[in-house]
């Protein structure tokens, strides 16, 4: 039982110092922020196997780490100099079409595994891209040429609705009743928009959501017909 609750506890503070750490994927760390999760994971181990240690000894050097982060974080949100030594700075491995070889060999980047990042990003053809840069994050960012680039609706003139942040309004049979407020409906003037589509209850639904053009998505529930 002292295992138990000292591993419970143990849990508890990694969440919420990675809580308190920032939403970010493990792909979307600064290496410093990967260092100390890493640290973070391995000093609460060590106490939930062993407990002759203090579990102090545990929480303690934890909520150093985070202290640690916090303040790097902070430092490099107010001092673009500091940024630059905490997080490094982007790195351009193509401009204007043409590969950067001393970047290349500088980042002990190979030209093959500059290949596959551009086919990851939908780029087959090198001769399609104006800009690639490797960002702090190790992401690689891909600028096209004007003549590669996706056509949009505003070269085509076309002045097409912003259809803004999409709300749900049901989610597995539960309606969302705040997010109907938004656009002045209720549950019954929902469900009589939607009568026309064949759909007789709102919780025969799965998903459903809606656009600020009033354009209302929706998926039934597996199994109802």
């Amino acid at each position: 039982m002292i295992v138990f609750f000292r591993t419970l506890i143990l849990f508890s503070l990694v969440v919420l110092v990675m809580r308190l750490m920032g939403k970010r994927q493990i792909g979307e760390l600064q290496p410093f922020e990967l260092v100390v999760a890493i640290m973070i994971s391995e000093l609460a181990a060590v106490p939930m196997a062993d407990t002759e240690i203090p579990l102090l000894d545990g929480i303690i050097p934890i909520l150093t780490l985070l202290l640690a982060q916090v303040t790097l974080a902070y430092l490099s949100l107010k001092s673009d100099r500091a940024r630059a030594v905490i997080c490094g700075r982007p790195s351009i491995l193509i401009e204007k079409g043409t590969i950067i070889e001393s970047e290349l060999r500088r980042l002990r980047i190979n030209l093959n595994d500059l290949l596959e990042q551009l086919r990851v990003k939908n780029f087959t053809n090198i001769a399609d891209v104006d800009y690639a840069i490797l960002e702090t994050n190790g992401q690689m960012s891909i600028i096209p040429k004007g003549t590669s680039r996706p056509v949009i609706t505003k070269d085509l003139g076309i002045n097409a609705p912003d259809p803004g942040l999409p709300l749900t309004l049901v989610l597995d049979g539960t309606v969302i009743t705040h997010n109907l407020k938004f656009f002045n409906l209720t549950a019954e003037k929902l469900l009589n928009k939607l009568k026309d589509q064949g759909v007789t209850s709102l919780q025969e639904l799965f998903f459903a959501s809606i656009d600020n053009t009033g354009s209302i998505s929706w998926q039934r529930k597996e199994g109802v017909p």
